[in-house]
């Protein structure tokens, strides 16, 4: 069974820090490029982060998380972390993972604005930013 299964979400206050993990199975997880989005209340599935595939080390990020997020994979784990420090309350929203099959050196740009494009999908996780 292909399972996503987002972890770490929670409530931290203003300029706090947590950490999102993505554990994923039932597909060969190491072929996919990796991708976090998010869903604020009212608004439109937006993309934050996403990885390249085994060799390919590129990261890419929105404007709006440029600096303080980091995403990282670790392969031998299946599994994706999103680092996200300096939060504000503008980043409240459900963080989902998500799982792309592309070509060699994908246009990381075009697939972070791309959620319609995704293969798989995790349930999402609550991140909750106070003042």
């Amino acid at each position: 069974e292909v399972q996503l299964v987002e972890s770490g979400g929670g409530l931290v206050q203003a300029g706090g820090s947590l950490r999102l993990s993505c554990v994923a199975s039932g597909f060969t997880f190491e072929d996919y490029v990796m991708v976090w989005f998010r869903q604020a209340p009212g608004k439109e599935r937006e993309g934050v982060a996403c990885i390249g595939v085994r060799d390919d080390g590129r990261t890419h990020y929105a404007d709006s998380v440029k600096g303080r997020f980091i995403i990282s994979r670790d392969d031998a784990k299946r599994s994706v972390d999103l680092q996200m420090n300096n939060l504000k309350p503008e980043d409240t929203a459900v963080y989902y993972c998500a799982a792309v099959l592309t070509g060699r050196e994908p246009n990381l740009t075009a697939v972070v604005a791309s959620p319609n494009s995704m293969d798989r999908w995790g349930a999402g996780t609550l991140v909750t930013v106070s003042t």
